[in-house]
This record gives C-alpha cells, structure tokens and sequence, in this order.
C-alpha cells in the first residue's frame, strides 16, 4: 500500500496518508497570540492540510487537543464550536500538557478519513 507524506521535512511530515486515512501532525498558531488566534489559526493549518490530502473537516474521525493551561478550555472550545462540521464531529479529547514552546498555548492533532 502506498504511503503519501505532505510537507515533509528531515524530522516529520504535516501529514502522511495510508490506507484511505490522513494523519496530521500537531498544528500550532502563532507563538504570543492568545489562545483563541492561536486556535484559529491551527484549525486553518488543519483544513489546508486535509484539503491537500484530499478530504476536509467533515471526514475528520478523532481529534486530541493539547492546551498550555486548562484555564483556556471555553476560549479555546468557543473557536472549535465555530469551526467543526455540525453533525459530523469527531470523537475528541482535550489534556493539558507542556507544549514544545511556552509561547504556544494549544496544540490540534486529528485524524481524517479521505
């Protein structure tokens, strides 16, 4: 079965495909904006990515959030709310944990169907 990798790079790809599933690496905001851009701003990464790939949000199957701080868990939710494709939400979990960087404050990994 043939592996598709997209925007790879010598320690990870964005995304990889097999088997009629897209995996994405975690996507980030901007470093210093606050948690709603932030969020914004790594849920667009995720639509470019699955559409590259060949599907979009509403194929999505799991989702696992990280945040910086729980405290940030209704900004962060009100942008999600906004973004998900009514009616085909994904199964989803939210953690809190210490990100790659102080400066980001939410992490999104999914998972997608094409």
């Amino acid at each position: 079965m043939e592996i598709k990798r997209f925007e790879t790079g010598p320690r990870m790809s964005q995304a990889v495909v097999h088997n009629g599933t897209v995996y994405l690496a975690g996507q980030v905001g901007e470093a210093g904006s606050d948690v709603a851009t932030q969020t914004k701003q790594a849920l667009a990464s995720v639509d470019r990515l699955l559409a590259e790939a060949g599907t979009d949000k509403s194929r999505i199957l799991s989702a696992t959030i990280w945040l910086a701080d729980m405290v940030d868990f209704p900004k962060m939710n009100a942008v999600w709310d906004a973004w998900a494709s009514q009616g085909n939400t994904p199964a989803r979990a939210t953690g809190e944990a210490k990100l790659a960087t102080p400066d980001y404050l939410v992490e999104v990994i999914v998972i997608a169907a094409l």
